[in-house]
């Protein structure tokens, strides 16, 4: 049973990134359709998430570098 809760709340973790992106319509995932996977996968999606978080993120920053003054 603490397996089935470890990965309710990686579920729950992935839902959230998906959701803390501005402007994006929020989300909800049936866990029903992540549960064939293991942890390890659940925390791959979550890792692949904060890259993709962080990536844009730098894209912002370097958008606006462009508009400060030197």
């Amino acid at each position: 049973m603490e397996n089935q809760s470890r990965k309710t709340q990686l579920i729950e973790d992935i839902q959230n990134l998906l959701n803390s992106y501005e402007g994006v319509r929020p989300t909800s995932i049936n866990p029903e359709l992540l549960e064939f996977m293991d942890e390890n996968t659940l925390i791959s999606i979550i890792e692949s998430l904060l890259d993709q978080k962080e990536a844009n993120q730098e894209v912002d920053t370097d958008w606006l570098e462009k508009f400060k003054t030197k």
